[in-house]
């Protein structure tokens, strides 16, 4: 050992970035190994290297004892005075006992140690070094398949991207260079183990943060990301600057900034929303490219009910509900979205069902003197009658339809009731057996 293996630990401390104490440390390791197994695996040595001079020293550390019954490992209070006379029975004494050749073998011990140490050493700085990447970007060129597991090459340690974080229908092939998102990084007795995703939310907000100087110094962002990889996801951000458009920032001039994200997720197509405080003007925004006429809340059950014009009702559901799903997982609310003809019939549909609840409890009840009073009868919103009215009745005559239903064998039946007239038996007799008859 001599100041060339100072100098030669230095140079692998630059090009390789192991620490030289590091290695120092496991040389010294090495050689009290290589010690014990060529001199006495009994003795209890240090060995320390010179960081000046690289000159190699052993010791053996030996009791002081009152009489010596083993020589490797204790020593006799006269022979300790030799090296410092303060020492007393029961110190431990520091003897040189540094061989002049370790020999063939023990270099040989030596070495292999070394190289494991260094190996150690590099695994370690591996895993510090992608431990503090995790839920971050990092680039790599595909090196090989391992059966369904795509190879990344990071450079120092390769990464796996697993077919659960493949994007369904995207193609990799070797030497392509990707952009990855690190999501786990595991320490091995080999090399860390590295898992990269493509699919995962974080890819997109990373790829945002890199794109969009306003989201990278913080006046504009993110608050929330759905996403379904390889189709479509909506990003959710928030200017802190009321000069600075959130949504514009994103988009860019000419869509430059949204455009370069899309090419890296090949062609998934992303929505910047513009988040609210508002939770109505938020889930109006979350289903957008579709625009929204009218949104009512409930916030106990957190259900929001969406109105949509009639042509755009496909389009806010999206193709297999994606649109209206995505937009549920963005806000945190349960949406059901309605188109405004959907809306009109389910009105009509409740005011019908009230009336005629209302006009049978009262016939049923015998209050007919009220019957004319409790009918309800006007035009929907689309201008149809919505119960059939003789059109020769009096202004103050109202027609009821009583459903065939409840009438034996006759289709349906048109009575005339003024509210100041009183129905006797005979009237009602013969209505019965009039078939389907205007009285």
């Amino acid at each position: 050992m001599s100041a060339e293996l100072i100098h030669a630990l230095e140079q692998i401390e630059k090009e390789r970035g192991i620490n030289k104490e590091v290695l120092i440390e496991a040389i010294e390791v090495a050689l009290v190994t290589a010690y014990r197994r060529n001199f006495g695996s009994a003795t209890n040595v240090e060995v320390y290297i010179d960081r000046l001079t690289g000159d190699v020293r052993v010791f053996a550390l030996k009791k002081i004892v009152d009489e010596v019954n083993d020589p490797s490992t204790e020593i006799s209070l006269e022979q300790a005075n030799q090296f410092d006379p303060e020492f007393a029975v029961g110190d431990v004494v520091e003897v040189e006992v540094t061989p002049r050749k370790f020999g063939r073998i023990a270099a040989q011990t030596a070495k292999q140690v070394v190289v494991q140490r260094i190996r150690e050493a590099e695994r370690e700085l591996v895993f510090e070094e992608f431990s503090s990447k995790e839920d971050d970007i990092v680039t790599g060129v595909i090196s090989r398949f391992d059966r369904r597991n795509v190879i990344v090459d990071l450079g120092r340690v390769e990464a796996i991207l697993p077919p659960s974080e493949q994007i369904i229908g995207e193609k990799y092939n070797i030497h392509d260079r990707i952009k990855a998102y690190v999501i786990n990084v595991k320490k091995t007795n080999k090399s860390p183990q590295i898992f990269i995703s493509r699919t995962h939310p974080g890819l997109v907000k990373r790829l945002l943060e890199l794109e969009v100087p306003e989201i990278h110094d913080g006046t504009v962002e993110i608050k929330n990301i759905t996403r379904e990889a390889g189709s479509r996801s909506k990003i959710a951000i928030y200017s802190k600057n009321e000069n600075v458009d959130p949504v514009g920032a994103c988009v860019g001039q000419k869509g430059s900034r949204i455009r370069a994200i899309v090419d890296e997720l090949k062609g998934e197509m992303i929505d910047v929303i513009k988040w609210s405080s508002n939770p109505e003007e938020y889930i109006a925004s979350s289903l957008s490219p579709a625009k929204v006429v009218r949104v009512d809340t409930d916030e106990e059950q957190k259900v929001a009910r969406v109105i949509v014009p009639d042509f755009q009702l496909s389009l806010a559901i999206g193709k297999e509900g994606q649109n209206a799903r995505l937009a549920a997982k963005l806000t945190g609310w349960k949406i059901d979205i309605k188109s405004e003809s959907q809306l009109r019939a389910h009105i009509e549909q409740q005011l019908f069902t009230e009336d005629s609840e209302i006009v049978f409890s009262k016939v049923a009840g015998g209050e007919l003197d009220n019957v004319a009073e409790s009918l309800f009868v006007e035009n929907d919103v689309s201008g149809e009658p919505q119960t059939s009215v003789d059109e020769g009745l009096d202004t103050e005559s109202e027609s009821l339809f009583i459903e065939s239903d409840t009438i034996d064998e006759t289709e349906g039946l048109f009575i005339e009731v003024n509210p100041d007239d009183e129905l006797d038996d005979q009237l009602i007799d013969d209505a019965e057996h009039s078939g389907d008859t205007d009285i």
